[in-house]
């Protein structure tokens, strides 16, 4: 068999010319994630935007990239994480929280950034409306139904009076719940006692300083008293005081029931932002986005540790049932 060979000329035409026609899939692209900390939430949301990158057509280890750093719940290491990030200048940047997406908008005007699980984008200064996004930002925000959290914990505690809710004063989606919460609690007739950790470390001591002065601890999104969640569990089952939480994750870590979103599914929906801008579009013309969906978690077991019974109706239409 004879092999045709082409002029020199030619063959680099033709070269070009599949070039040419090679989808932007093919073409290698990097993805820069980055978080606050590290706890089921935020990893479950990571892992998602990268299972929708695949469902898009890219690869990790094939035709993606993707570098991932964890600022292990300190602000001024996701500050460098930003800066070494926008120095690097991957294709899009994806903050995960608050504090890492309010660090990346700082570090970078012109690189794409793609953020998620943000529960407040405007008040956190990374976009000026939720109908419209930023020059180089867009993403989804993870604002919670923090009305129905509180009906969720009169339905479980009929009698209850007051909530004590936990929180970093220094992360501003904290802040932001609080505030709608206190909002929620005066119109179902509930009052709101806060206690605040301004590190991991303080949040067992946090919801020991309401033990006795309240029906029930509320944990909403709050970062660093997620990451210390299981001390704040023990401080529950030792006051038969019922922990409840915003995200569904920490269920299964011990706490009594959730209404709340599944993060990875979360991750999957900014991932799909994130395919976009890939392939092509900017974020100046994809419109921000709420997270989507909600499902009801349960822990009988926890509760019982904490002195609840739940309700047979409500585990009975509980999406998951811990244990079960």
């Amino acid at each position: 068999m004879k092999i045709a060979r082409l002029p020199l000329a030619a063959a680099l035409a033709a070269a070009l010319a599949t070039a040419s026609a090679t989808p932007a899939l093919a073409q290698s692209k990097t993805v820069a994630i980055t978080a606050i900390v590290e706890h089921p939430s935020l990893d479950a949301t990571r892992d998602g935007v990268v299972e929708a990158l695949k469902e898009a057509g890219f690869t990790p280890g094939g035709n993606l990239k993707v570098e991932y750093q964890s600022a292990q719940g300190n602000p001024a290491t996701a500050v460098q994480i930003a800066r070494g990030f926008a120095g690097a200048r991957p294709d899009v940047i994806v903050p995960i929280s608050t504090p890492s997406a309010q660090a990346v908008a700082a570090a970078t005007r012109d690189i794409p950034v793609v953020f998620t699980a943000v529960t407040d984008p405007v008040g956190a200064q990374l976009l000026k409306s939720m109908d419209a996004p930023g020059a180089n930002i867009t993403g989804v925000s993870d604002l919670i139904p923090v009305a129905e959290h509180l009906a969720l914990i009169r339905e479980i505690l009929p009698t209850a009076k007051r909530v004590g809710v936990l929180y970093n004063p220094g992360e501003p989606n904290s802040v932001t719940l609080v505030g709608l919460l206190k909002t929620a609690a005066a119109g179902q007739g509930l009052a709101i006692a806060e206690a605040t950790a301004t590190r991991s470390a303080d949040a067992q001591q946090a919801a020991r300083s309401l033990a006795g002065k309240v029906d029930a601890l509320y944990i909403p999104v709050d970062n660093t008293v997620v990451s210390a969640l299981e001390a704040v569990i023990a401080v529950g089952r030792q006051a038969k005081l019922p922990v409840f939480s915003a995200d569904t994750d920490s269920v299964a870590r011990g706490t009594v029931a959730s209404l709340g979103f599944n993060y990875f599914q979360v991750g999957k929906q900014t991932g799909a932002l994130v395919a976009r801008v890939l392939k092509g579009e900017k974020p100046s013309a994809i419109k921000p986005a709420f997270a989507e969906g909600t499902d009801l978690h349960v822990n009988p077991a926890a509760a019982e540790a904490m002195g609840v019974t739940l309700p047979d109706a409500l585990v009975a239409r509980a999406a998951k049932v811990v244990g079960k």
